[in-house]
Formats: C-alpha cells, structure tokens, sequence
C-alpha cells in the first residue's frame, strides 16, 4: 500500500501520461509538471508565452487548492523554459502570482516539452 495519496481535480488538466496531478504524503504535496492547458478543452491557453505561464500557474494554484494548500505553503518550484530569452517575462508573471512569497526555484532551459510547450511547472508544497 502507498504511503501517498492522489490528487485528482477537474479544476486542472489529466495528466497525460501515467502520473497523478500530484501527491500528498508525509505532510507533503507534490505537484506534477503543468503546462498551460486549459483544463476544459485539454488545449493550450494560447499560443504565446504569457497566456502558457499563466494557465500552467493557475494550474499549479487548483491542485494546491484540491489538497487544501495555497501558492504561500509552496516551499520549491522548478521551472522547465522552452527558451531563455524569456526569463524576464516568466519572472514577472511569476511575481504575480507569488506576491513576496519567495520559494526555492530553478529555472532550466530544455530542448521540448510535452506536447511542444512553452512552459512547464511543477512544486512542492508543505501542507498546514
């Protein structure tokens, strides 16, 4: 029997491949890689970056939000970019998002991402 438990939420896409959305255990959430999927149509928000960080954040927001987490309990992010050059831009959109509450974080450029994203998040939250 695992010692974690699922979470699963329609305020989120399915994942799309064998993973939960997340995972709850030891005091603990985990949440997996987001993209900016709409969770309705399964479709990217938009074709631009901004519109990818910003579904991708508010997905991360909605599986916190189903184990009972906000964005301030996230303790690391790590941020996978589909270009560098937009550094500047994801940190501002970020900042919106996180306010003064500053996580651990990596950002990383990398080659492709499911489904030729532009943007993909994933966290890990301490739950209260």
């Amino acid at each position: 029997m695992s010692s974690t438990i699922p979470i699963e939420t329609t305020a989120a896409p399915a994942a799309i491949g064998p993973y939960a959305q997340g995972r709850i255990g030891g005091g603990m959430v985990f949440v997996s890689g987001q993209l900016g999927l709409d969770p309705a149509s399964g479709e990217f928000a938009g074709s631009d970056f901004d519109a990818q960080v910003r579904q991708a954040l508010a997905n991360v927001r909605a599986i916190l939000h189903a184990a009972a987490c906000e964005l301030t309990d996230v303790a690391a992010v790590d941020v996978f970019l589909a270009d560098m050059d937009q550094f500047v831009a994801f940190n501002r959109i970020y900042r919106d998002y996180f306010g003064d509450h500053k996580p651990a974080r990596a950002v990383v450029a990398v080659k492709t991402l499911p489904k030729n994203a532009l943007v993909e998040i994933k966290c890990i939250a301490v739950q209260r």
